[in-house]
């Protein structure tokens, strides 16, 4: 709030002082002045205090956004009936106002007053609203006073088009220096990134709130209640940041110390073109207010400004403006193409140029080719009524010709019904009072309604104006209201800024913390997370915020981490569990780690999750805990094997063999023939669970649903191979399903598991021991194989087999008994001591290399596990 200094006497007994001159007019002599320098000189607040100075006076701001700024202030000071507020959308003038705050294009010139100011007056130069500013430039005047505001750039045509003018040059009230190019995960707290585009402003907004917090957003379509609410995030330092176009230029007075620009181009309604020297200079100078010294430079993907840029902006040294755009004002109302043709009048003065065509008139153009606006369009009254018409803001900018056709409409229901019916504009404002939508959607309901405010506050053209107007507002608040929490909940995480805040002055020695029993996690009254055995997780998954919200997490977690420790130690083994499948680690059915390979098969390591622990001895009490509990489950679940492994203590003989059968997990090798072992050595093994088939020595027991789960994710840690558990119960499948896992042969196209594949070809080797034999019906099922798919598990196992009796080529009954074939050479062999047709003296022959257990002898390297 501006502290004004001391004004005149409030004349408010002077009734109608605003509409003529007061007594003073005859004594006070008419001055024109000028108030020129770079941004933050206090020329609005001089202009204000002049103003106040006076019985009565108008002044014009280029911004709907800050003649509502000012508006406020005045009534601050000199009471809500005395002020009044007029631009394209609102017209609050109370009875007795003698103050008015306008927009320069709905400033009211037919009314007398003391004191008129325009505001921003280089404006001029614009070549889309210049002729408006250039207009008020020639002929508005105070009664007593006339004042204008702007940059020192407009001097020379000041001086040339309005003679004897007195022009006030100030200087800035501090410093403006250039801190070159900065990253914006670098920018300092309390700075204004400015890009030109609306996509290129939301793109800043989201990477500053992912990375600082949030920021307030500030855009030319905004609403006033909308721009003021961002403004006052930003103010009550709710966030540190604003993104906003270059609409800050101009007279938003906010607490910057940094101006970042992203870009240093625009599109200007043309064609893109490099922003000038005096347009960065407008828009740096927002940096520091008052006495506070500020800074500028660019950000983003925005290259460095020349050195030549840098000098002429902290200098405040421009090339002076060597035009102003103008349009006449004195108009020719007898039919539109006499109005056409009186618009496009050459400029009378050197310095005078004509600007870009502006929308009313290509309005006007438009709706001259109309037949039913052509129709009636005759005559003074009816062409100035259009023209009246035209001159409503095309808000919406959809680019098409609804505009047109809109005017239209409105311009046939006044002539020919006299006011714009009832039903248009309930229909209007209804169909805009919607509050859903995204950011978008809303701005484009504000246009709309800005028009039927724009529409409302001609008092003329409708019967309840006041009504109107009273709706529209209700209307633009409720949209306003939405879009700010809209923008608000897109670009802000009030969590994220206060903690970053909090870390940043004070570290974490300050911040406030607790844990709830469900496990979340509070800092500064936010919930940052959920601590989940000893992880902490967030809703952000990466970047520097998270980085951000770990780091004040760990503060709440100091004396939770180690409590959940002393937890974990004390907890009983049926607390944890091992996942046999994947090898993770659960407290709770919380995953604290997985299993690794470790020194041996039996001897795995622990890996941890990530963790929130302050010291390496926090992990190690964790891995401690762990590990006892697998080697314990290991040793229950492996029992038969720790108990056959004792055996060794007392059978030397056995200890080598016992020994390798631990080391590889239950299943070893089978001895070679030259080192069969002896039958009290074998008769000692199955007494004590381990049995010595063709293809392994194993142990049985082991093949239970639980400790062969076990057998196999340590087998495929120790071993680095993926591993696949297989159903319970199952004794079969497809060798491709199970390729390479512990505790499977392959039998041809099938794996088999290993005991039930051992215990088979034992029986069938007594059955066969001295003759042919014919195979046991029930065989096939046993090895858990279809009976046409039993000859082929056969010979991939080595057994020689054939059908029981020769089948005929024409036979297409069931499949016939297979007669397993009696192998008299590889058995005795295999069994020296087995009488061969009961001549017990006879030497075996060498074992033939083509005979079917021969086979088996040499295939068993192959499909061992």
């Amino acid at each position: 709030m501006l502290a004004f200094a001391p004004q005149a006497p409030d004349h408010s007994d002077m009734k109608g002082a605003f509409y003529g001159t007061s007594s003073s007019d005859h004594t006070m002599p008419v001055s024109i002045r000028a108030a020129l320098g770079p941004t933050n000189t206090g020329k609005t607040h001089y202009a204000l205090t002049r103003m106040m100075a006076h019985a009565s006076g108008i002044i014009g701001f280029p911004l709907r956004l800050l003649a509502r700024e000012n508006y406020e202030r005045l009534i601050k000071i000199k009471g809500e009936r005395h002020v009044a507020l007029i631009t394209g959308e609102e017209k609050i003038v109370p009875p007795g106002a003698r103050w008015f705050s306008c927009t320069v294009e709905a400033m009211p010139l037919d009314r007398k007053a003391e004191f008129i100011a325009i505001d921003e007056i280089q404006l001029a130069s614009d070549p889309d609203r210049g002729h408006v500013f250039t207009d008020r430039l020639l002929h508005a005047r105070g009664t007593v006073e006339t004042l204008f505001l702007g940059a020192e750039t407009i001097r020379p045509l000041l001086q040339r088009l309005v003679p004897g003018i007195e022009i006030d040059i100030r200087a800035r009230l501090s410093s403006l220096a250039s801190t070159g190019h900065t990253k914006l995960s670098r920018l300092p707290p309390r700075s204004a990134i400015v890009a030109f585009s609306m996509s290129e402003v939301y793109a800043l907004a989201e990477v500053i709130r992912r990375r600082r917090g949030g920021c307030a957003v500030i855009m030319g379509q905004l609403s006033p209640r909308t721009r003021n609410a961002q403004v006052e995030l930003y103010q009550n330092r709710d966030v540190d940041y604003l993104v906003a176009t270059d609409a800050i230029g101009m007279g938003l007075n906010m607490d910057v110390d940094h101006v970042a620009l992203a870009q240093l181009s625009k599109f200007d309604g043309t064609v893109p073109r490099p922003l000038f020297p005096q347009e960065i200079a407008q828009i740096a100078g927002r940096a520091g207010r008052g006495m506070k010294d500020g800074t500028f430079g660019t950000t983003a993907d925005c290259p460095p400004m020349s050195s030549a840029l840098v000098e002429a902006v902290e200098q405040h040294r421009f090339d002076p403006i060597q035009r102003l755009y103008w349009r006449n004002h004195e108009l020719d109302f007898t039919n539109p193409a006499n109005l056409l043709k009186s618009l496009t009048r050459p400029p009378p003065l050197r310095g005078l140029t004509a600007g870009r065509v502006a929308s009313d008139v290509t309005t006007l153009e438009s709706l001259m080719l109309d037949p039913d606006v052509r129709e009636i369009a005759r005559g003074k009254r009816a062409t100035t009524l259009l023209w009246d018409v035209c001159q409503i803001p095309d808000f919406r900018k959809l680019g098409d010709d609804s505009h047109t056709r809109l005017c239209a409409r409105l311009y046939i229901h006044l002539v020919k019904e006299g006011s714009i019916p009832a039903h248009w504009m309930e229909g209007h404002i209804r169909g805009l009072a919607k509050t859903e939508g995204d950011i978008d959607t809303l701005m484009h309901r504000l246009t709309g309604v800005r028009v039927c405010s724009y529409v409302a506050a001609r008092t003329e053209w409708s019967r309840h104006s006041a009504m109107w107007q009273e709706r529209a507002r209700e209307v633009e608040d409720q949209l306003s209201d939405a879009l700010h929490e809209r923008l608000t909940a897109r670009f802000v995480d009030r969590r994220a800024t206060t903690l970053l805040r909090r870390l940043d002055s004070d570290g974490d020695r300050t911040l406030l913390s607790a844990v709830k029993p469900d496990g979340d996690v509070l800092v500064e009254g936010h919930s940052i997370g959920r601590i989940r055995g000893f992880t902490l997780e967030t809703d952000v998954a990466s970047g520097p915020e998270r980085q951000m919200i770990l780091r004040a997490g760990r503060k709440a977690l100091i004396h939770e981490i180690p409590r959940r420790i002393r937890l974990l130690q004390d907890a009983p083994d049926t607390a944890l569990r091992l996942d046999a499948r994947t090898g993770d680690l659960f407290w709770d059915e919380i995953p604290l780690g997985r299993l690794i390979a470790g020194t041996s098969l039996l001897r795995p390591a622990i890996q941890l999750f990530p963790a929130e622990f302050t010291d390496t001895v926090q992990k190690t009490h964790v891995e401690t805990r762990l590990l006892t509990f697998v080697v314990n489950l290991i040793r229950t679940d492996l029992k038969a094997l720790y108990r056959a492994h004792a055996v060794a203590d007392r059978e030397p003989g056995l200890r080598a063999i016992l020994h390798r059968l631990t080391e590889d997990g239950g299943i070893t090798e089978t001895l070679p023939e030259d080192q069969a072992l002896p039958a009290a050595l074998r008769s000692k093994l199955r007494k004590n669970g381990v049995e010595v088939g063709r293809f392994s020595i194993f142990c049985p027991a082991l093949f239970r649903t639980r400790p062969l789960d076990l057998l196999g994710l340590l087998h495929a840690l120790q071993h680095q191979t993926p591993h696949r558990p297989t159903a319970p119960g199952r004794v079969s499948l497809p060798w491709s399903a199970i390729s390479g896992q512990f505790g499977w042969i392959r039998a041809g196209d099938t794996g088999l598991r290993l005991d039930i594949a051992e215990r088979c070809i034992a029986e069938l080797h007594q059955l066969a021991l001295r003759r042919n034999h014919i195979a046991p019906p029930d065989l096939a099922s046993r090895l858990g194989v279809k009976t046409d798919s039993l000859p082929d598990a056969l010979k991939g196992l080595g057994i020689a087999h054939q059908p029981a009796e020769t089948q005929s080529l024409t036979y297409a009954g069931p499949p016939r008994p297979l007669m397993i074939l009696h192998d008299r050479k590889t058995r005795v062999s295999r069994h020296p001591r087995t009488p061969q047709h009961g001549s017990a003296s006879r030497r075996p022959s060498p074992p033939r290399t083509d005979s079917p257990f021969a086979a088996l002898a040499i295939l068993r390297e192959k499909v061992r596990p």
